[in-house]
């Protein structure tokens, strides 16, 4: 039996792309690559519903590069979309030998994306990947270059698609026919092409020289606060997003929180000296309830344990412009 690899996202495009490859009797390995900015969970929950279970190999290491400076540029935000693409399709390339596979599949759509998923855009990763003539892209092959493996008879090609654009109205009649037990909206996808996000990820390759994987899966959560070129603060907005907080305590250089009444936790990254500690209790207590003593009473755990007492009528307006936003930073 003849077998491709398809890099599966978890996104009902590469689901319905692994299908279509599926149903001509085509043996599909379904990869996925993580990253800080996409962990995989979407993939590792759908696709086991629908007879899909994925490996994981992660390529934080090699897409750090390509963040810091892409060659062929930023989308919208922090998004280095053909980048992406090429490095993605290059790490399944490396897996075709040693995975017996002859083929790479995705679920790309032409005219979908407008920077990654142009037709120029695709040739231009079809061949910058090393896969010319061997990747083949189910949903739109109709409207695209024969492959090598339409063309040695591998697959047949009036059995896969002309698709184009954002149109979804196919995509329901294929959920039909191939029986979907379940799927994920387009919504969401990768966190670079938020905006608020996006800021985030400039500050930290901004102040960071040399930045951990722990400093972008912590992007995600609570409010950040640039205090320094040497120090930030992040604050949990919800008690779930405390609790992920605590468990980076071993990361971050200090935390606190205010014992005589209700807040987020704070972590500290970076140089926590007596005035950057003085300061993120008071942003801390902004944005903690009243409490009933005349003060807020902050623990600070650093390189030993330590209170700070700051007086009732902080306002977090204050603090305003230490935070990471558009309005803010």
């Amino acid at each position: 039996m003849p077998r491709a690899i398809g890099l599966f996202s978890g996104g009902l495009d590469s689901l319905l792309a692994i299908k279509l490859v599926e149903a001509q009797g085509i043996e599909v390995i379904p990869l996925t690559m993580v990253t800080p900015f996409f962990d995989g969970r979407k993939a590792l929950s759908i696709g086991p519903k629908n007879g899909i279970n994925p490996h994981i190999i992660d390529v934080f290491d090699e897409f750090l590069p390509i963040l810091k400076n892409p060659p062929h540029g930023y989308g919208d935000q922090m998004n280095p979309c053909i980048d992406c693409h090429i490095l993605l399709l290059k790490k399944a390339k490396s897996q075709m030998e040693s995975l017996g596979a002859e083929f790479v599949i995705t679920g790309e759509v032409l005219g979908q994306r407008p920077m990654s998923q142009n037709r120029s855009a695709l040739n231009l990763i079809e061949r910058e990947s090393g896969l010319k003539g061997l990747l083949l892209r189910p949903l739109s092959a109709r409207l695209l270059d024969r492959t090598r493996p339409e063309l040695e008879g591998l697959i047949k090609r009036e059995l896969l698609l002309g698709l184009s654009g954002r149109s979804r109205k196919p995509h329901m009649e294929l959920i039909k026919r191939f029986r979907i037990a379940e799927y994920s909206t387009p919504a969401g996808g990768c966190l670079l092409t938020e905006p608020n996000y996006a800021l985030r990820v400039k500050d930290v390759l901004l102040y960071s020289t040399n930045p951990k994987r722990e400093e972008f899966q912590l992007l995600a959560i609570g409010r950040h606060f640039r205090l320094d070129k040497d120090s930030k603060l992040i604050l949990g907005r919800t008690q779930r997003e405390n609790e992920v907080l605590e468990k980076y305590v071993a990361f971050g250089d200090a935390s606190l929180r205010c014992i005589n009444s209700p807040g987020p936790f704070g972590l500290l990254l970076g140089r926590a000296t007596e005035e950057v500690l003085k300061l993120s209790s008071e942003i801390l207590s902004g944005y903690s309830d009243t409490p009933p003593d005349p003060y807020y009473l902050v623990e600070v755990v650093a390189r030993e344990r330590s209170y700070h007492r700051i007086p009732l009528g902080v306002s977090k307006e204050k603090f305003r412009q230490f935070l990471i936003t558009p309005q803010g930073h």
